[in-house]
């Protein structure tokens, strides 16, 4: 079974924090017998800052950053059994959305969002919005959160089935080291400027080093270096993904702030509580419906409403209770039995399943070279069901090759 994924990058995770959440999904898939094929642009300086080689377990292809690139790049889902369009690539994603349309007729097709709230938002302001017109046609919409209100979103547009796929912890890449000095601080955060993220980053990190300007507050991410903000904190710019488990292990505690959309619908951990969760961090996260979900408040994490929370938890913290809170998070998320290879076998499974069906559903549809009309999520034979339990994060592999398989497509 092949899967054509068009994504941000799996190479890079400069301007791109959804690298490692491809890289643990798509490796476990890849151990699993699936054959997978990554194709990704050549934008935003993502492949002068690659912090991976090319995995063995998948195909690699760069395509340029131009029209004739995208097309070449969409010409090559017709050899897929599963073609995926990831969200927030980029470039050209309106372009590619036409890959359902090149699939194979026995081929399943799979939206998937990895901002979903921000994605709802969008299509409500627009009628025409091109997401409007393909929902329907496509069989899964598999999203990196939400619960329940992204999911009746998704089908109130008419998308006939959608999943939530939450973030994950790949313990054999994000765990405990030795300190690094260099990332010394009482609190660290690692995020990205963007706009719908900047205020709350002020409000949850920048107003309370302020407040406390006897503490040391280091922030990782691009973007930061013409934001004003008080002498205790320090900026670093980019931190590749070999040096989050130092960033998360060194500091007394690390902060989560949530992008604005994602913070209002809720049940949308990012990738950052799992990587500091793997590394035993004492986790500071702003407060977003469904947290407890997933890690228990001022056990397994330390909960804050507004800027005046993260100071007062940053002023009680020892170095003991936040080793406590990290090694009871760590203990959650690694323990015996919360290991969720399990689940994404049965994923695997059921994808394949409904590959199967889809090729002897509509044998004359097929010959006519037409798609099949796959029954609604009401209708017959079923559509798979793809879910992931919400309480403890998954558990998933990846490697690093030591041969690449790269291809660079569509230059002039």
């Amino acid at each position: 079974m092949k899967i054509a994924f068009y994504g941000s990058s799996l190479l890079s995770s400069y301007w791109n924090g959804a690298a490692t959440y491809y890289r643990g999904l798509l490796g476990a898939l890849a151990e699993r017998g699936w054959d997978i094929l990554f194709l990704e642009p050549d934008a935003f300086d993502r492949q002068q800052h690659r912090d991976i080689d090319a995995p063995d377990w998948a195909e690699v292809v760069v395509w340029d950053n131009t029209v004739e690139g995208c097309k070449t790049a969409m010409a090559r889902a017709v050899e897929a059994d599963v073609v995926v369009k990831a969200s927030g690539v980029g470039v050209f994603d309106d372009v590619l959305l036409g890959v359902f349309d090149l699939a194979r007729p026995d081929a399943l097709t799979v939206y998937w969002d990895v901002d979903a709230p921000a994605t709802l938002a969008e299509v409500k302001a627009a009628p025409d919005h091109p997401l409007r017109r393909v929902l329907p046609q496509i069989d899964h919409v598999l999203t990196y959160g939400g619960g329940a209100p992204v999911v009746q979103a998704f089908q109130a547009l008419g998308a006939r089935d959608c999943r939530p796929i939450y973030n994950a912890l790949d313990p054999a890449t994000h765990h405990p080291v030795q300190p690094d000095p260099g990332f010394s601080a009482d609190l660290a955060l690692l995020a990205n400027r963007l706009p719908d993220r900047e205020r709350r980053i002020e409000t949850f990190f920048l107003e309370p080093a302020a407040a406390l300007p006897q503490r040391r507050f280091l922030l990782g991410g691009n973007g930061w270096a013409d934001k004003a903000m008080s002498a205790n904190v320090q900026t670093i710019g980019h931190v590749g993904t070999a040096q989050h488990n130092a960033f998360n292990c060194t500091p007394l505690a690390v902060l989560n702030v949530a992008r604005d959309s994602m913070a209002e619908v809720g049940f949308s951990p990012a990738t950052r509580v799992f990587e500091a969760t793997g590394a035993g961090a004492c986790l500071i996260t702003d407060y977003w419906e469904g947290v407890e979900q997933f890690l228990k408040p001022d056990v397994e994490v330390l909960v804050a409403r507004d800027g005046q929370d993260v100071a007062a938890h940053l002023a009680a913290l020892t170095p003991e209770r936040a080793q406590a809170i990290g090694r009871a998070a760590r203990d959650l998320a690694c323990g015996e039995g919360n290991d969720k290879r399990g689940h994404i076998g049965k994923v695997v499974q059921r994808i394949g399943d409904q590959c199967q069906t889809a090729r002897e559903y509509a044998p004359d549809d097929l010959r006519n070279g037409k798609k099949p009309v796959r029954p609604d999520r009401d209708g017959n034979p079923p559509i798979a069901r793809i879910r992931f339990d919400m309480r403890v994060p998954m558990i998933m592999r990846h490697w690093q090759a030591p041969h690449a398989r790269v291809s660079r497509v569509g230059q002039s």
